[in-house]
């Protein structure tokens, strides 16, 4: 189908808006977007979207859709990013979820740059769908019409759970990045807009009780930055930690069941009977202050213990700015 043509081709009816307010039907938003333009004969169908909206009905709905497909997964199918359906995803779905429900707001927009490429460094919580990652690439493909990918987990991709959930390729199809380095070094050298959480999985899996304290920085994207003399975005998010409040992370469990990280928090015996609440979190403010510019240095320069000494440097700028804004907040 062509995209642009179709552009705002689906129209957000009174069922999404009813989707959008009733945590179970998140997930139908996603697949019946997906089905617009795509051939999904595998994909969900009408009578498995209401059974996920009924207590306990993913299973019987999962168990049906197993049947239907031979008892066997869905078929896995070679698919490539595509910035025209990731501009549709984000115009007609992500649109009123960041506007309406997560209410997003980009502040200290005279650091942002105007131009591409450059890595957005942002930190990451929740533990939840990454959707602090998902509001911000929204967020600046509207202020700069920019085409934002960002780094995601492996587990995005091809765990079990999420090919039951959603179509197969769509994190790809919509431009994420596998968190591997060899797929992070080959997108930074596309010199593509690329989000990107230097805390990695510990971000979101540092529970409630660390939420504003940062995790230690990988230093490769100090070291890709100065290779392909890309500038780096550094990206403070508060209201992410309300994404999934209270949670603690259960990671011996996780591990079990392949998971990066296992929140166990009140919310968790209404997931259970609701997995298509899987994609969804709870409402929240997401404000994001953007920093100042870091400028690559001489890639000549560069070595492990300079990438890592950056990296931290930049943590602890982060950090300070975290704590000063919770402050502020405080007061008013």
């Amino acid at each position: 189908m062509d995209y642009k043509q179709d552009k705002l081709n689906y129209k957000f009816s009174w069922f999404d808006w009813f989707c959008l307010w009733y945590p179970p039907g998140w997930l139908i938003l996603f697949n019946r977007h997906w089905q617009k333009y795509h051939a999904d004969p595998d994909g969900w169908n009408w009578l498995e979207y209401i059974l996920f909206l009924i207590p306990a009905g993913f299973y019987l709905a999962l168990l049906i859709r197993w049947l239907r497909l031979g008892c066997s997964f869905p078929i896995q199918q070679n698919r490539e990013f595509n910035p025209n359906y990731q501009q549709a995803f984000r115009q007609e779905i992500l649109a009123p979820i960041a506007k309406y429900y997560f209410r997003g707001e980009l502040n200290q927009v005279e650091n942002l740059p105007e131009t591409a490429p450059l890595i957005v460094a942002i930190n990451h919580a929740g533990m939840s769908f990454p959707w602090d990652f998902l509001v911000l690439a929204y967020l600046l493909g509207e202020k700069r019409n920019w085409t934002v990918q960002p780094l995601a987990g492996i587990s995005l991709f091809e765990h079990p759970w999420m090919i039951w959930w959603l179509p197969p390729g769509w994190s790809k199809v919509l431009g994420g990045v596998r968190a591997e380095l060899d797929d992070f070094a080959d997108a930074v050298s596309h010199r593509i807009i690329l989000l990107y959480a230097p805390e990695g999985i510990r971000g979101p899996g540092k529970g409630w009780f660390s939420r504003y304290q940062l995790e230690t920085f990988h230093p490769s994207f100090i070291s890709l930055s100065d290779r392909y003399q890309i500038p780096i975005s550094p990206v403070v998010c508060l209201g992410s930690e309300f994404l999934h409040p209270w949670a603690i992370n259960i990671r011996k469990v996780g591990k079990i069941f392949g998971l990066p990280f296992l929140p166990i928090s009140f919310l968790m015996p209404i997931f259970a009977l609701f997995p298509s609440m899987g994609v969804w979190a709870m409402k929240t403010r997401l404000s994001y202050y953007i920093q100042p510019v870091c400028f690559p240095e001489n890639s000549a320069n560069t070595n492990h213990t300079n990438a890592y000494r950056r990296a931290q440097e930049l943590k602890e700028n982060m950090q300070k700015q975290i704590f000063e804004l919770i402050k502020k907040y405080v007061k008013n």
